[in-house]
């Protein structure tokens, strides 16, 4: 019986599989995975067919600091909302994208990046990436049509309601394809 050797690809592979089993690996190297994914994939819009309607209400949450509010979603301004959590890869991944589309468009979109964290957690990793995201924690349940069990699930509702775009999973929000349908849909 011929005896295998052992290849470079092989020992490469084994120790791939060595990094992702150990924890203080394995986050960093799924979050680069997902900012390959990234850097290649645009959320996508809802067929016309597909597109479902929010009831319009206000979402009750509280922000890092606890301060309570409502924020109106489906009543006359655009909403992009986020929900994530700061120990999933492709939330991670994506959050930068969020920040600079944020940056232009915060104050003509509502933006409500939505967790379940501790918000000392949220708030510690937030100052260490240099975040300046609306950030909030919900203090209600989650209207059913909102409801997806994986996360980051992201939505982009029009003025009146409509879910023009769903995502589940890391997606660039930067990207010159989000930034054409905000501008279309704030002209309206």
């Amino acid at each position: 019986m011929k005896k295998r050797k052992f290849k470079i690809s092989d020992i490469i592979f084994v120790g791939f599989i060595v990094l992702l089993l150990i924890p203080q690996t394995r986050t960093p190297i799924q979050v680069a995975v997902n900012k390959l994914k990234v850097a290649v994939w645009s959320p996508s819009l809802e067929d016309a067919n597909d597109q479902d309607q929010v009831a319009p209400f206000q979402y009750a949450v509280t922000d890092l600091h606890g301060a309570s509010r409502n924020v109106a979603v489906g009543e006359g301004k655009v909403t992009f909302i986020s929900y994530w959590a700061t120990w999933c890869p492709p939330c991670i991944a994506e959050l930068p994208g969020i920040q600079e589309l944020y940056k232009d468009y915060g104050d003509k979109v509502n933006f409500l990046l939505l967790t379940q964290e501790v918000p000392d957690k949220v708030e510690r990793f937030v100052r260490k990436k240099g975040y300046e995201l609306p950030i909030y924690f919900p203090q209600m349940q989650t209207p059913a049509i909102l409801q997806e069990n994986s996360i980051p699930t992201n939505y982009v509702i029009d003025a009146q309601g409509t879910i023009i775009i769903k995502e589940t999973g890391a997606a660039d929000w930067n990207s010159s394809k989000v930034r054409n349908l905000l501008n279309e849909l704030l002209a309206k």
